[in-house]
């Protein structure tokens, strides 16, 4: 795959560097540059771990675990063991650049591992946020995890890298609610239909919603309310389960007794119209790169949906303010709603 980005970090007493390719979500591929002269009989280690954050660093300082290691793989890298796949075209080229000192290393990372996601922390929050993030991480010391032996900082160097969820390449078609509903002294029916075109859209593209309304009463629809919720499940630390609006819209369309209405309402849920709103499960971002609403976690047959860490799915409202109608008509007002499940996610790249 020609889907790549490098990535450089250089430890404390430079000599360990990772100059990493990110390629794809099944597997990464990176050179760590070693210089012998500083290890003093000591090796060169690299490991690539998932983890779930669920607090601020200020927790390490108190002696508290802020981090879980969902799961977690090593490999010795200076003195050279064993054998090595073949090198991809972008890790000749970094070798190249190190000249003798470079090493190269492959991790394959589990298809059933949760995707990159993070919750948005409050503008005033310091620190790094919430979530599930992959960390390659290469570091000088004797052995590959000894509790007993401290790692000095300056001996090791670390590279944030995520993974991600492409949509499929098949979009099935959309889901269809309805619903009838009377009101008190009337054995007349309201009726609601509601339906999106595809099942899954790519984050930022228009929603159309197709509304049908069927009037039979004599109240009149005052307007029609469309949002839609993003639900997040956290799993790891605690049965955490909480919804937030990311979209909101109301359409001053009225449709009065004995009437019909059809019509399709186009929104677009977007992150940058959510920026305030603390918890929001967003995907996964590197440095300072802007990102996109949460993608929908599609679980697929045997995967552990309690290793996802956090889950994430949307759906669609579509509510009808009905209205008695005359002076007592807003307090008089009733809802007549349905939901549409929806599903979020990224594009897949031509080149991937």
């Amino acid at each position: 795959p020609s889907l790549c980005r490098i990535y450089k970090k250089t430890s404390g007493n430079g000599s360990v560097r990772t100059p990493s390719d990110i390629i794809a979500v099944r597997h990464t591929d990176g050179v760590i540059k070693v210089d012998p002269a500083e290890l003093e009989g000591r090796k060169v280690w690299v490991y690539l771990a998932c983890s779930f954050r669920y607090g601020s660093d200020d927790l390490d300082l108190i002696g508290m675990n802020y981090r879980k290691d969902i799961w977690i793989q090593r490999q010795q890298i200076y003195p050279v063991v064993g054998t090595k796949p073949a090198n991809t075209p972008m890790q000749e080229a970094l070798l190249k650049k190190c000249e003798d000192q470079g090493h190269a290393f492959t991790f394959n990372i589990d298809t059933n591992l949760p995707c990159s996601v993070g919750l948005q922390p409050a503008p005033e929050d310091v620190g790094k946020a919430c979530g599930v993030d992959y960390e390659v991480k290469a570091y000088i010391a004797n052995e590959a995890d000894d509790p007993d032996e401290k790692i000095n900082k300056k001996d090791t160097c670390r590279l944030i890298i995520r993974k991600i969820q492409f949509a499929p390449g098949t979009i099935p078609a959309g889901p269809q609610a309805d619903i009838s509903k009377n009101f008190m002294m009337s054995d007349k029916l309201v009726h609601l239909e509601a339906s999106i075109e595809k099942e899954l859209y790519f984050h930022g593209d228009p929603i159309p919603v197709k509304v049908k309304i069927n009037n039979e009463t004599a109240k009149v629809v005052k307007k029609i309310k469309i949002t839609i919720d993003q639900t997040t499940e956290v799993l790891l630390y605690q049965a955490d389960k909480y919804t937030k609006t990311v979209l909101n819209e109301e359409f001053a369309e009225e449709v009065k007794g004995e009437s019909t209405l059809e019509k399709t309402f186009t929104v677009i849920p977007l992150l940058s119209n959510n920026k305030e709103k603390r918890g929001l499960a967003v995907d996964g971002r590197l440095k300072d790169e802007d990102t996109n609403l949460a993608s929908t976690t599609l679980i697929r047959p045997g995967m552990d949906k309690g290793m996802q860490g956090i889950l994430v799915a949307y759906k669609i409202k579509v509510n009808l303010l009905v209205s008695s109608g005359g002076l007592l008509g807003g307090l008089t007002a009733s809802d007549v709603g349905v939901e549409l499940p929806l599903v979020l996610m990224s594009p897949k790249p031509a080149d991937v």
